[in-house]
């Protein structure tokens, strides 16, 4: 069975409440396509408004990151219950950004991972290189490392069900996009490493993202890929072009 395209878009921190009503009210005839699971994640803040507003919709809203405890004395962060009752099924794990600014590990990244599995939350689990480890020719290596540590004590149908989204770190926001085949090397070699964690029938059915300046004119190509199942997108998220993105078989 072919697996269904995922393309989600990362807001990141942007938009205030009102905004992202205005910006769902935009998408909304825009992203209308039954051959992709379409996820909007946004901040925290900005959850419930935006669920109320895609409501009706082909539309799930996502969050952009959530704590591995259930509650207790944790300042500022969002449990797994909160975003299951505000109707979440979505959310980004350990993206390069969370990584580099606020001290995540592949080890909080798996306590995390484990945590919304056990709450019903599909996790889109990031992975990627910087542009020194491309150069120094370890970007298979380093990817690897990072699938092996998430998914450590994740069950194969729960691993199953999760999104990889393969983000080179030199490619996000920069404007520079890794090349089709660079793009696909790697995505394989994720499909790879899941089939010998777990098996084939694991590694065929997980779906595996490709993030870093994804755009209207290279959407297209890079999703018909045969290990490329769509899209995490950042800043083409916000704008009108995001629907393109997400019809690109149109």
């Amino acid at each position: 069975m072919a697996r269904k395209k995922i393309i989600a878009g990362n807001w990141k921190m942007n938009m205030t409440p009102s905004q992202a009503v205005e910006l769902v009210n935009t998408l909304k005839p825009l992203v209308v396509n039954d051959d992709v699971d379409v996820v909007f994640c946004v901040p925290a803040i900005d959850i419930i408004p935006a669920m109320e507003a895609a409501k009706g919709t082909n539309i799930h809203i996502g969050a952009e990151n959530m704590y591995f405890e259930e509650k207790g004395a944790y300042t500022g962060e969002i449990s797994p219950a909160m975003l299951v009752d505000a109707g979440v099924k979505y959310v980004i794990i350990g993206h390069s950004e969370r990584r580099e600014y606020f001290a995540e590990t592949d080890e909080t990244v798996n306590k995390k991972v484990l945590k919304a599995f056990e709450h019903g939350i599909t996790p889109i689990v990031c992975c990627g290189e910087t542009l020194t480890q491309r150069e120094q020719g370890v970007t298979i290596d380093f990817v690897r490392q990072q699938i092996k540590i998430a998914f450590l004590n994740v069950s194969a149908e729960q691993a199953a069900s999760a999104v990889i989204a393969y983000e080179p770190i030199w490619a996000i926001g920069t404007g520079k996009v890794a090349t089709t085949e660079q793009a696909e090397e790697v995505c394989k070699a994720i499909r790879e490493c899941i089939a010998e964690i777990y098996d084939e029938a694991t590694a065929a059915a997980i779906r595996v993202q490709y993030g870093g300046s994804v755009s209207a004119s290279n959407a297209a190509e890079l999703f018909a890929q045969d290990d490329i199942d769509g899209g995490l997108v950042g800043g083409a998220s916000l704008k009108p072009d995001f629907g393109q993105i997400v019809c690109y078989n149109k």
